[in-house]
């Protein structure tokens, strides 16, 4: 089987388990396990469908790092919880799921899967530094569509995207995103940062939609040549364009260092994360089998042991 590394975006992956599981699902002491079911479930049959030989899942260390906030007050504030007075931010996780963030990290190690974050960073720039220098098929497994930035047909990455749930994923190539969003990848951040996301905090500029981003992007190419071109009167840009990105200045200084992926993190290799999938056989394989009897997750633990044996020797 030729090397292929799976890139999960993991919190958007559990919050998609939690919700698609009823959390009636639970071990003896009444502790919900809806999301690692779901979760192991879900990497059972992506690494198995996509031919995954290594995978990381890419963990949120800072879920909404401070220096994007102070670039851009707005980012990710509705996701705050309203308890939190002058502490570190802290995202609005229902108790359910973050009682089973702790189970979730302890069976993924079991199971011999890297999980890597990194400091003051996002999964998202997990994800953009080793999909940006994998130097193997990538495949990356979200459902945020800022993820798109690391589509690259030359490259062979591509987003396995999950919104429309896991019996409809799209498969998100460089060809893909640009007959869906008339946009490059590379031009994705610019594009957001116009549009806006909600989902995000971001305001995007009054006025433009996607149509009129994508439009845009494909005259000028970037957001930086836009601006030059509504610095510069002689430009030919309409009067009513030019007037919405200079009423939005101080928001286009901030946001499209925020929107962009990092992509030069110091990371561990493939090789020092432990990517490489392997079966899973002693002492962690009993652990993950007594686990899935005392804590109540089914045949998931089956499952994802049944796909990690396929990716030993023949």
């Amino acid at each position: 089987m030729p090397d292929r590394l799976m890139l999960l975006d993991t919190a958007s992956l559990y919050f998609r388990a939690f919700y698609g599981l009823p959390d009636s699902i639970r071990r003896e002491d009444g502790t919900p396990v809806n999301a690692v079911r779901g979760l192991l479930d879900m990497i059972a049959r992506l690494t198995t469908d996509y031919g995954a030989t290594h995978l990381i899942a890419c963990w949120d260390d800072d879920w909404r790092p401070q220096w994007r906030v102070d670039l851009l007050p707005t980012y990710k504030a509705h996701r705050v919880a309203e308890a939190n007075t002058g502490a570190p931010d802290v995202e609005v996780v229902p108790d359910a799921l973050e009682a089973q963030l702790p189970m979730i990290r302890t069976v993924l190690g079991l199971a011999g899967i890297a999980i890597v974050g990194a400091a003051e960073h996002e999964a998202d720039d997990v994800v953009g530094t080793y999909a940006s220098h994998a130097g193997i098929p990538v495949d990356v497994v979200t459902g945020d569509r800022d993820l798109f930035q690391v589509c690259d047909d030359s490259r062979q990455v591509r987003v396995i995207y999950t919104a429309r749930g896991m019996r409809n994923l799209d498969v998100m190539t460089e060809e893909v995103v640009v007959g869906k969003y008339r946009v490059l990848p590379q031009q994705y951040a610019d594009y957001a940062t116009l549009r806006g996301d909600a989902s995000d905090g971001l305001p995007g500029v009054a006025g433009i939609g996607e149509k009129t981003a994508a439009s845009l992007l494909l005259k000028y190419g970037t957001l930086e040549n836009l601006l030059e071109a509504a610095a510069d009167a002689d430009s030919g840009l309409s009067s009513p364009v030019r007037a919405k990105l200079e009423a939005a200045a101080e928001y286009l200084k901030a946001a499209p260092a925020v929107v962009r992926l990092v992509r030069d993190l110091e990371l561990p290799s493939l090789e020092e994360a432990g990517a490489r999938l392997h079966p899973v056989a002693g002492e962690p394989r009993a652990g993950l089998e007594r686990l899935a009897v005392d804590w109540n997750l089914g045949g998931s633990v089956r499952r994802l042991l049944d796909a990690l044996d396929r990716t030993g020797p023949a």
